[in-house]
């Protein structure tokens, strides 16, 4: 089955629905372009009014595709008003939103054990747990994070490609 949506007036690529695996989890997956950062954080502030307590998303990327630029725009759709700045030298930066939001960034970690010290795996319940660099978790990544990979830099469009879990079912794409 295909989905074509819009988002924002920007195309998004059909969405493929199938199960994954043989489990009984609905994976989608699409693609977005985006032509500047406001429209950008535009869209992550329409991806946080559909969140939840629980939810976790991996953003990737490459150094300045815009993973910042996802969170800050994610956390003003939740209201948030002050500075957001990346949490690169702290790893972690909570915010006091409804629903709370952990903002992480893994870029300074070299392996996915060092992750234990920081209380991922007891916090993810706890709040919306923003990933900026996953693939430094590994294996340890849950397998039901919406997974955000940011493609481009500088003055260049930005390419999102989206992998969907089950638990957003009904909640994506954001509206």
């Amino acid at each position: 089955m295909s989905v074509q949506a819009k988002i924002f007036g920007a195309a998004i690529a059909p969405f493929h629905r199938f199960l994954w695996r043989g489990a009984h989890t609905l994976l989608q997956m699409g693609a977005v372009h985006f032509n500047s950062p406001e429209a950008l954080a535009d869209f992550a502030a329409r991806v946080a009014g559909q969140a939840r307590v629980g939810d976790i998303i991996a953003l990737s990327g490459e150094l300045g595709a815009g993973k910042s630029c996802f969170a800050r725009g994610f956390l003003r759709g939740l209201g948030y008003q002050g500075d957001v700045p990346s949490p690169t030298f702290t790893l972690v930066q909570p915010y006091d939103t409804l629903p709370p939001v952990w903002h992480v960034d893994l870029y300074r970690l070299d392996s996915p054990e060092e992750t234990a010290a920081l209380g991922l795996d007891e916090a993810y319940d706890d709040q919306v747990t923003l990933l900026e660099w996953p693939e430094r978790l590994g294996h340890l990544l849950p397998h039901d994070a919406l997974k955000i990979r940011i493609d481009g830099s500088g003055d260049a469009t930005r390419r999102l490609t989206v992998s969907v879990p089950a638990s957003w079912e009904g909640r994506w794409p954001p509206k």
